[in-house]
């Protein structure tokens, strides 16, 4: 979360732009994000320079050379904003109006690719260029406080506190998924690089940017291979919204963190416009839990695996039709998915655990989402087989994610998240392992049913009706309490009313 002077430095920015007569939300974050997005250019130019030397290979800036721009030319570097925000405030604004503007909207050769669809339309809204000057000084300190903070989650908080602004975020779900959940999430999935990940709600590509990252981080032999590169560049990548400010700033933010061309496009994923079918081997996602949609507009493939007009469970539906055989999905539902009593909650339910292969529920606290919302979740995880599969489900009671759960989320040392990534981890391993419980083998077929996490047969599944609440097979370990004899308790009374009534006539003797 944001705190301190980094927040204070985030207010006082939005009040610059308030001060300069733009107050809609939207605009504000929107011309926050370009600038932002012009700062990364930047510095993304100068690391892959030096990447480049490191590698013996040339490099081609993009601001090199003279740059044409509606019929005039200026030189490159000039666009660049370590050197723009020198300039006087007049020709600051002058050059990002007319030329850099301009520049990053036609930057991609690709006028078919996620960027330059929806940049086409930015407008370049800051209304004076003292307003221009105060804001590009204020985001300069708010990067320097950010690369100071050496947090990866930093700028994913700051997109956050940005969003949490927007006055209809709560009730459109346009608020983020905390980043250390998705990071959770993409951990436990391993993504690997042939994998083609798919977010069919993606808001800012919190999934798609984590599941990169990890790439880089775990799989760094994938980008000296071109083949290979070039998926990730262009075809691993895809996600859908149906907010055009969220697929701008998701947009920008895929290049920002190195791909070039991700597939993120408008589209209802719901409704009949999603023809996605067999296509994906990784999805992650965090859907919108925002009530009921007209059933008119809802995919009639969606509706005949479970009838109902409820986004989250014709979410789950959506994700088999769009998984390839074997691919595997780690997405989050409200906890009223996994024990619902209505036919279509039981229909979802049957049709993970009965014809394909349901691994994992891990129960999430309901302070996960605060501020924004107190409702509890779990992470579902699956693979798709299209005939069964389902032997042992794994549970696991999450009690602490790193933060506290009000509405305030300030770290404390109790984390549960590796140890739900270990053990996850371990679930192949079991029966293949012959030697004792240690710290790195987890055998959790051993493990009561009183612990944080244990394993039930899908028959057990099955006799409940498909309930997947963690409470439904979690045992409670009572124990005994001892009380004092009924005489001990009396003798206790009759002290207390003796000290009672002594100090009553010390009392009525002072009076």
């Amino acid at each position: 979360m944001i705190t301190g002077e980094l927040k204070n430095r985030i207010d006082s920015l939005w009040d610059i732009f308030a001060s300069g007569g733009l107050v809609n939300p939207l605009d504000v974050i929107e011309q926050i994000t370009y600038l932002m997005f012009i700062h990364d250019l930047d510095d993304m130019d100068n690391l892959r320079a030096r990447e480049d030397a490191m590698l013996g290979l040339a490099h081609e800036s993009i601001f090199a050379g003279e740059v044409e721009i509606g019929g005039r030319t200026i030189d490159g570097n000039c666009l660049k904003w370590s050197a723009f925000r020198d300039f006087p405030a007049q020709k600051m604004y002058s050059v990002v109006q007319e030329f850099v503007f301009p520049f990053i909207k036609t930057l991609h050769s690709d006028k078919d690719s996620a960027y330059s669809k929806y940049m086409d339309d930015a407008i370049f809204k800051l209304p004076t260029p003292l307003v221009l000057d105060k804001v590009v000084t204020a985001l300069d300190e708010i990067y320097r406080m950010m690369n100071e903070a050496q947090s990866g989650d930093v700028r994913g908080d700051v997109y956050e506190y940005l969003l949490n602004k927007i006055a209809q975020s709560g009730r459109n779900g346009q608020f983020r998924t905390p980043r250390h959940i998705i990071k959770m999430m993409v951990d436990m999935m391993a993504p690997s690089p042939d994998d083609v990940i798919c977010d069919p709600a993606c808001g800012t590509s919190g999934f798609l940017v984590a599941a990169g990252e990890y790439l880089k981080e775990n799989h760094k032999e994938m980008f000296y291979d071109r083949v290979k590169k070039d998926h990730y560049m262009h075809e691993m990548f895809t996600g859908f919204d149906m907010d055009r400010t969220m697929l701008r700033i998701g947009a920008m933010n895929m290049m920002t963190h190195g791909v070039d061309a991700p597939t993120i496009e408008y589209r209802d994923s719901l409704s009949d416009q999603n023809e996605d079918r067999d296509k994906y081997t990784l999805i992650l996602a965090n859907p919108p839990f925002k009530g009921s949609l007209d059933a008119d507009i809802v995919s009639t493939d969606l509706l005949k695996v479970c009838k109902t007009k409820k986004t989250e469970l014709l979410f789950l539906a959506l994700f088999l039709r769009m998984l390839k055989i074997g691919g595997r999905c780690a997405c989050i539902v409200p906890d009223g998915v996994l024990f619902g009593s209505s036919t279509a909650h039981k229909a979802i339910r049957k049709e993970l655990v009965e014809n394909n292969r349901l691994e994992a529920v891990v129960s999430m606290p309901s302070g996960v989402f605060k501020p924004y919302a107190g409702v509890s979740t779990a992470v579902l995880i699956f693979t798709k087989t299209g005939h069964g599969g389902t032997d042992n489900v794994w549970f696991y009671d999450m009690q602490s994610d790193g933060f506290s759960l009000d509405d305030k989320r300030t770290p404390i040392s109790e984390n549960d998240i590796p140890d739900i990534v270990a053990r996850f981890h371990s679930l192949p391993l079991e029966g293949k392992v012959s030697a004792e419980p240690t710290d790195e083998v987890y055998h959790e077929s051993l493990r009561e049913r009183t612990e944080q996490s244990f394993l039930v047969p899908k028959d057990e599944i099955k006799e409940n009706d498909y309930d997947l609440s963690i409470n439904k097979y979690k045992k409670t370990e009572y124990k005994p309490v001892e009380y004092p004899s009924t005489a001990e308790l009396m003798a206790d009374l009759h002290e207390l009313e003796l000290s009672i009534t002594t100090g009553l006539a010390e009392l009525e003797a002072m009076l």
